[in-house]
């Protein structure tokens, strides 16, 4: 990261649960304006814990989180994407019943503009040209990938400015994975967007990131440049 620019995200000590169980045992993390920052470990490690946490869907017990230097533990997500943040949950999820073009403006909802709502969805479907094609056409029909796509563009409606990402390539063909991926790549760059990513598909997702924590039992166990874990040794031991 490039302490210059300063931390985007700052997250310090957090502490966060579920009822009587905390998951995460002191998490610190940050992420700079641009980047791309994956969260990778084992299944019960915290990983989506940790997004559900920043995202006001978590309570956070204890530590601190911020945003563009302002704490924001515990804010509302109505509040958060004010303040220019969106998260995108596991499944790739979208309304089956509505058509490709009525789930971006269901994206689009807190654009009391309609000026800005259309150009939202004009930018959509530049970003996302295959949607294009298939405006008018219900999202139940959409393939896996068309699905991810759509799930993705909704969350770009309001351009945010760091997006939390929770496994987008989940129930995709492995053979759609390095596109999806790559797509998160490509409109981080295009928009100058910072995005935290929790993703299953390590070695996919360590090719788009800048750099990586991983998460082991609630902690971080290791934190550093994506590239140091491209090797399958490296890897192992982080994991280990």
């Amino acid at each position: 990261m490039d302490e210059r620019s300063g931390p985007h995200l700052k997250v310090t000590g957090l502490e966060a649960g579920y009822g009587g169980k905390r998951v995460l045992n002191g998490i610190s993390l940050a992420v700079a304006p641009g980047e791309i920052v994956a969260l990778i470990g084992h299944n019960g490690a915290g990983k989506s814990t940790v997004l559900k946490a920043i995202f006001g869907l978590v309570a956070v017990r204890a530590g601190e989180v911020s945003w563009d230097g302002e704490p924001v533990a515990s804010r509302r997500p109505r509040e958060l994407l004010d303040r220019g943040i969106s998260y995108l949950p596991q499944g790739n999820r979208v309304f089956p019943d509505l058509t490709v073009e009525e789930n971006l403006r269901v994206g689009a909802t807190l654009i009391r503009s309609r000026v800005l709502v259309q150009e939202a969805l004009d930018k959509a479907f530049a970003q996302f040209p295959a949607l294009r094609s298939r405006r008018r056409q219900k999202a139940a029909t959409l393939s896996g990938g068309e699905k991810q796509m759509l799930a993705l563009a909704n969350a770009m409606m309001r351009s945010p400015r760091l997006l939390l990402l929770d496994e987008p390539s989940l129930g995709l063909a492995p053979a759609l994975v390095t596109a999806a991926l790559g797509r998160i790549r490509d409109v981080s760059a295009g928009m100058g967007m910072t995005v935290l990513i929790v993703e299953q598909k390590v070695r996919e997702v360590l090719k788009i990131a800048h750099r990586v924590y991983v998460l082991r039992a609630g902690h971080v166990s290791f934190s550093g440049p994506a590239a140091d874990l491209r090797d399958e040794q490296a890897l192992r031991r982080a994991y280990l």
